[in-house]
């Protein structure tokens, strides 16, 4: 593995998935094998879960880590080709990016996008131009688009708690929200439960909330809540602005707040949510503090799926 952008980059899921449930039984497995290696972690926004995650997984590795919040720990970057720099940004990524590959021998980042305007988030200019420019491998930490080490972690979620003897059915549904909330982990977990090919997979949302058909690879999808959640075995719920309408929302739709009525019409179904969650407004308190909820296994999961990915990005390294 070269780089990791999207599950578009992993050779072998399955493989990658063993990888980091075996992180997870062995954390200090390959305790030597980022030994004099520095990882820059650069965040253009907020983070819990995968800054700490990535930094321990690096840790576990041997690893000497780096971060810095982009904005506030260094100049405001631009990254406009042929800008005219007169306004608030001071450095150009075409000068910063090829520092920081002199300084790091991987680079992760985390973009987030601007639900103005769709053709240049979708183009995800941020991480290509550290990838044109800083000569390094690059680690999504999340980006406009897709979250993968997000959504790494929700499958090896999904691998521990899988029924025995049978296909699963995963059902995705839109969550309310007070704001705009980007389509990044609903495309990404979409891409990576395809990719994967163990499960009926089923996605969820009010109309006018579609997501770009591009990531959902086939998947069914439909309009009727109740119809996802009939017999699912897994429920990711989170929620997503209309990609159609770009950053918009269409109504508040407060009926698909997740609650125990909707639990009710799922093979007792396992939870999973990505977090940070609105309480009481995507999803009930009852639902996230049920005993079939996985949210904090996801959070934990976090440092084996960024551990597998790092270890790649290294062995790829080493035999290149």
């Amino acid at each position: 593995m070269k780089n990791l952008i999207s599950v578009h980059d992993v050779e072998n899921i399955h493989h990658l998935l063993e990888q980091a449930l075996m992180f997870k039984r062995e954390p200090l497995a390959e305790r030597s094998l980022g030994s004099g290696k520095k990882l820059g972690l650069l965040f253009m926004n907020p983070s819990l879960r995968t800054r700490v995650s990535t930094q321990i997984a690096a840790s576990n590795l041997g690893m000497e880590c780096y971060v810095l919040n982009v904005g506030a720990d260094n100049w405001p970057l631009e990254f406009r080709e042929g800008a005219i720099m007169d306004g608030s940004n001071v450095e150009h990524i075409r000068d910063a990016a090829p520092v920081m590959g002199g300084y790091f021998d991987l680079i992760g980042v985390r973009t987030f996008p601007s639900l103005r305007d769709r053709t240049l988030d979708y183009s995800e200019h941020v991480i290509h131009s550290l990838m044109k420019y800083g000569g390094r491998p690059v680690l999504s930490l999340e980006t406009a688009t897709v979250h993968p080490l997000q959504s790494l972690a929700d499958l090896m979620t999904i691998r521990e708690f899988l029924p025995e003897g049978r296909r699963p059915k995963i059902a995705m549904t839109w969550a309310p929200h007070v704001k705009p909330i980007a389509q990044c982990v609903a495309n990404s977990f979409s891409e990576w439960i395809c990719a994967w090919g163990q499960a009926d997979f089923v996605v969820a949302q009010p109309e006018g909330f579609e997501l770009n058909e591009s990531f959902l690879c086939g998947a069914r999808v439909t309009y009727d809540q109740k119809e996802a959640l009939e017999g699912a075995d897994f429920v990711y719920m989170k929620n997503w602005c209309s990609y159609r309408d770009y950053g918009r929302v269409h109504g508040s739709a407060h009926e698909w707040m997740m609650t125990l009525d909707h639990l009710k019409l799922t093979n007792q179904a396992k939870l999973l949510h990505s977090l940070p969650v609105r309480r009481n407004v995507e999803v009930s308190d009852e639902i996230m503090d049920h005993q079939d909820c996985l949210a904090k296994n996801q959070a934990a999961n976090k440092v084996w799926a960024a551990q597998a990915v790092l270890a790649e990005i290294l062995k790829g390294q080493i035999l290149a």
